[in-house]
């Protein structure tokens, strides 16, 4: 995963985790309740709770770490059973500029109203949408922006579904100063620029966390974010 839009390039690596065993998602942390393993060397995830209970069978697994603007995070992505739903939570903070794990907000347990209309703020791309029959029926990506459920831009799914998968897919999500651009197998799929205005101020530090929505089995591995910076093109 080399190719960077050609207006950026690589600063250094400020994150990498292979997500190859349990002991590389020991500081993760997980709201609502999930199944983690690693049958075939890379992180598997599923949901614990019968899907039938609706969001509350939904669940997000948050890295550790804490980022800055001005990065460029990378995965390998297989999706093994459908229906269900994947998403990106990105540059993802407490308002008011509050650190998301702060005791002080309200517990979040997997249920999407309270990442988009709870206490916290963020972008979350969802990248791989086969819940619904009219998702399956026309592939999109969707980016949206929180607080609020803003939808600001969508792309071309070049995803097959898990009939046709084999994988890995290489997943890339840059942002830097409201500009985010995401891509499959160096595919653009979308691009998008936050003016600061339309849904709030444009969103900088933060952390990243996968969600998935049940009854979806996906699996990932080598998980890296990358500081970055944007120059000159002639």
């Amino acid at each position: 995963m080399d190719d960077l839009p050609a207006e950026y390039e690589i600063v250094e690596t400020l994150y990498e985790n292979a997500l190859t065993s349990p002991e590389d998602i020991a500081d993760f942390r997980l709201e609502g309740s999930a199944n983690i393993s690693f049958p075939q060397g890379r992180m598997r995830m599923e949901n614990a709770l019968d899907a039938g209970e609706g969001q509350k069978a939904n669940f997000v697994l948050w890295c550790p770490e804490t980022f800055p603007d001005g990065i460029s995070v990378s995965w390998e992505f297989w999706p093994v059973k459908e229906p269900g739903l994947c998403i990106l939570f990105f540059c993802a903070a407490g308002r008011n500029g509050i650190d998301m794990f702060d005791p002080g907000l309200e517990q979040r347990v997997g249920v999407y109203d309270q990442y988009h209309h709870g206490d916290i703020d963020a972008y979350h791309i969802s990248y791989y949408r086969r819940l619904w029959e009219e998702e399956r029926s026309f592939h999109t990506c969707n980016l949206r922006k929180s607080y609020g459920f803003h939808l600001t831009a969508q792309g071309a799914d070049p995803l097959p579904s898990v009939m046709d998968a084999r994988g890995p897919y290489r997943m890339r999500l840059l942002v830097n100063q409201g500009e985010v651009l995401f891509s499959i197998n160096d595919l653009s799929v979308l691009k998008w620029k936050d003016d600061g205005t339309t849904y709030g101020p444009i969103l900088q530090k933060g952390r990243i966390g996968f969600r998935q929505m049940a009854p979806l089995i996906a699996e990932y591995r080598n998980l890296k974010v990358e500081s970055v910076r944007k120059i000159n093109v002639r």
